[in-house]
């Protein structure tokens, strides 16, 4: 597409880039070849939004910012930078300035969250046997086992930390709201979307990974934000 973005994918908690697979597949299918995967170190916000404005000055060039998960209050905190020209949220936190994904989700706990476990580390995990229930009931048994397996745990201390001066208070953003999810609460996400303003709000009746479970529709919220920033 003429004028188009360079998209930059934002992973959060219990993955890495590889959760962005299916979208991947199908933004270059639909002709979009800038492409770029944030592989963060899960180790502090201000570690993660960091690693991620540094693949946004390898750049020239509008950048569109799409956060997961965790990956929201990333592109939340690394979203100030002069070529960040809009912020799509894919069932993903999005916190106010002085706020942190832990904060919010006390706030409104989500019903998978006694299957989050620490280990002597430091590390939190989701529990194996649980993952598939929690984190991506409506994928099949096989990938869910394949995301188990492979989880990557953040430090606990990372879901306390605060986000500063929130980048969707400046630029223009889209949310997808995932309707089952048991990670983030569904009302959490409405909430934090409907402060932002979005220029679309999408809601679909899946999971958490819903990267995973609906890469179309997903991929069509993302489309239409690199569409209205590449027209603006």
């Amino acid at each position: 597409m003429p004028n188009a973005p360079a998209v930059v994918l934002v992973h959060g908690f219990w993955g890495d880039a590889a959760h962005w697979g299916k979208v991947v597949v199908e933004l270059n299918r639909r002709g979009y070849d800038d492409l770029h995967a944030v592989e963060n170190p899960l180790t502090s916000l201000a570690d993660d939004a960091e690693r991620t404005r540094q693949m946004v000055r390898q750049i020239d060039g509008p950048v569109l910012l799409v956060g997961h998960s965790y990956g929201g209050a990333v592109i939340t905190e690394a979203g100030d930078l002069p070529n960040v020209a809009g912020l799509v949220y894919i069932a993903a936190f999005a916190p106010d300035a002085g706020e942190s994904p832990g904060q919010i989700s006390q706030e409104q706990p989500a019903e998978a969250a006694g299957n989050i476990a620490p280990d002597s580390d430091g590390h939190l995990w989701i529990k194996p046997e649980a993952f598939r229930e929690s984190f991506c009931q409506d994928l099949a048994a096989d990938e869910a086992l394949v995301m188990a397996v492979t989880q990557k745990a953040p430090l606990a201390s990372t879901f306390g930390d605060n986000v500063t001066s929130p980048a969707w208070r400046k630029k223009p953003s889209w949310y997808q709201v995932s309707t089952g999810d048991r990670m983030i609460h569904p009302d959490a996400e409405r909430r934090m979307a409907r402060r932002m303003n979005p220029r679309a709000l999408v809601e679909l009746d899946t999971g958490h990974a819903s990267l995973a479970s609906q890469p179309g529709p997903v991929t069509d919220l993302i489309e239409a934000a690199a569409r209205e920033v590449a027209a603006a």
